[in-house]
């Protein structure tokens, strides 16, 4: 490792002991089962909104035991609001898989990790190094922006040459002593100090070193090559009720929101503004129901889409006249036993004051 890299590292690590006040409950944790629990919620979250899940789901599943004989629809209850629920139903699949086929023991080199469902480079290499002290470094969104800034990494961080890069200058600089330190110190300098907008330059203790801040060149770095198409999808949801009870169903696991709950749905290629009757009776036998009104469109942004959504109001006095494979009809009072996706259950807390 040449001088510049040598001070990175011991830098990084003296303001991780000197500087990083950042308390979190799952630092210095050394239980593989909570660091991985941690880590599945905080893909794709912050850790504000992430924190209150992980406490609920240590609360409920101490262990990976609790959580590998807990119903599948209790998981996806207790991680509603969370998003991106793949991660939920990887993480019960996984924690099975692990009670079942490992005794309950979590593989300790990262790259047995990674044979589990759910569990990529980074979550392997958390886990590795947090609980069993394996020299693996943690390559994800904090770490790339500082290493990117700090040795003026040009190369595009989502192309495989740039992978590549990353990755193996991280393992370069990971500390042979302190693995688990290391990893720690640049997720906390990535997440406090090396921020995406407004770094705080000023008191960062790399300045010296850093090509980005010595070049005027903080907001260029680090470089993405790909911007995702933003597929637009169109929900028509049907609240189909009779005033005390409405049909729901579960959605298929191979979409967005998949092992959740939702309304019978109709998605069309474009808005639909009118002539919902005609909208609903492919779901329903006969025609002895009533368009009691519709929602305003709702929007949510996801990843690679973009979901607009529109809730229909009908009244119906026989639901079983829902011709629907996989409907179920609820009581509106238990419907807060059901996990629906966020805009849904926002739209149901509203009617039904779940």
């Amino acid at each position: 490792m040449d001088k510049e890299k040598k001070k990175f590292t011991a830098a990084l690590l003296r303001w991780n002991r000197d500087s990083n006040t950042r308390e979190m409950p799952w630092k210095g944790e050394k239980d593989p089962y909570l660091i991985w629990l941690s880590e599945i919620i905080l893909q794709q979250t912050r850790v504000e909104q992430g924190l209150p899940y992980f406490l609920n789901f240590k609360k409920q599943y101490p262990t990976v035991k609790h959580l590998a004989l807990a119903p599948g629809d209790d998981v996806m209850r207790l991680w509603q609001g969370l998003g991106y629920y793949s991660r939920a139903r990887n993480l019960h699949e996984t924690a099975k898989n692990i009670y079942h086929n490992y005794k309950g023991r979590f593989p300790e080199k990262a790259e047995e990790l990674k044979k589990l469902k759910g569990i990529g480079d980074y979550t392997a290499a958390a886990i590795a190094s947090f609980a069993f002290g394996e020299k693996k470094a943690v390559v994800d969104g904090n770490v790339i922006r500082v290493l990117a800034r700090v040795f003026g990494i040009e190369t595009p961080f989502d192309t495989t040459a740039g992978k590549k890069q990353f990755a193996a200058l991280a393992q370069e600089l990971i500390d042979d002593k302190e693995p688990a330190a290391y990893n720690q110190a640049i997720m906390d300098f990535g997440g406090t100090v090396c921020l995406p907008q407004n770094p705080q330059c000023s008191t960062c203790p790399l300045s010296l070193i850093c090509v980005a801040y010595n070049n005027n060149i903080i907001n260029a770095l680090p470089v993405k090559d790909k911007k995702p198409t933003v597929r637009q999808r169109y929900f028509n949801y049907l609240l189909i009720s009779n005033g005390r009870e409405v049909v729901i169903r579960k959605r298929d696991g191979k979409d967005i929101w998949g092992g959740l709950y939702e309304l019978p749905l109709i998605e069309t290629e474009k808005p639909v503004k009118k002539d919902f009757r005609k909208l609903a009776g492919g779901f329903i036998t006969g025609n002895n129901f009533e368009i009691k009104g519709y929602s305003k469109e709702f929007k949510q942004l996801l990843t690679h889409q973009k979901i607009h959504f529109r809730f229909i109001e009908i009244e119906l006095q026989n639901l079983k006249a829902v011709n629907l494979p996989g409907s179920i009809i609820v009581k509106a009072g238990k419907l807060v036993q059901y996990a629906f996706p966020k805009t849904v259950h926002l739209y149901l807390s509203q009617k039904f004051l779940l």
